[in-house]
């Protein structure tokens, strides 16, 4: 069995695309997903899987059922929960003692970005907000909030060119200990 969670982009946001989360747990279910859990009404899933399959065919299968139930053309991203974990790993900015963790955020990018378009991003300064992207995730520390950054969803998918939802650390690491059935 793998441990997979998905995190669903723009759902239950400002009363748009609303799925209520048993909903979305049946939708998971009936797709032949096991053991499924979901945290908080933002979209994000924990649910096991008999085979190995890569995550964009899941996410594609997903995205399918919901557009199919739904009529709603939402955005899913695959992480396996050993990938989650790595996340949590490598935040850059928690060697900084000083940075407030609750303004800490991972934007979760659904493929890894052509060379070109990182190249875009060197000398972008919005500060005091900072980003560092490692591999498919980028993280964020935004001082005065997520709410007011320009570090968001769509301002990354622009620049990157590939599909883009965020979480704050909280829910980051509520993810990984729910997977990991703690």
């Amino acid at each position: 069995m793998t441990t997979l969670i998905a995190i669903l982009r723009g759902i239950n946001v400002s009363g748009h695309n609303k799925i209520q989360m048993t909903v979305l747990k049946a939708l998971f279910e009936k797709l032949k997903f096991k053991n499924v859990s979901t945290y908080i009404q933002s979209g994000n899933v924990v649910f096991t899987v008999d085979k190995t399959a890569d995550n964009e065919s899941i996410s594609k299968k997903i995205e399918h059922e919901i557009l199919r139930v739904h009529n709603m053309k939402i955005p899913v991203i695959i992480r396996t929960l050993e990938e989650m974990k790595n996340t949590l790993r490598t935040n850059p900015f928690l060697k900084n003692k000083k940075i407030d963790i609750e303004k800490l955020h991972v934007t979760f990018l659904a493929s890894d970005p052509e060379k070109i378009n990182l190249e875009g991003l060197k000398n972008i300064d919005y500060s005091p907000d900072q980003f560092v992207i490692i591999e498919k995730e980028i993280y964020l520390h935004c001082p005065n909030g997520y709410g007011i950054t320009k570090l968001s969803n769509n301002f990354f998918e622009n620049k990157l060119k590939v599909g883009a939802t965020t979480r704050n650390w909280k829910t980051v690491n509520a993810l990984v200990r729910l997977a990991s059935g703690q």
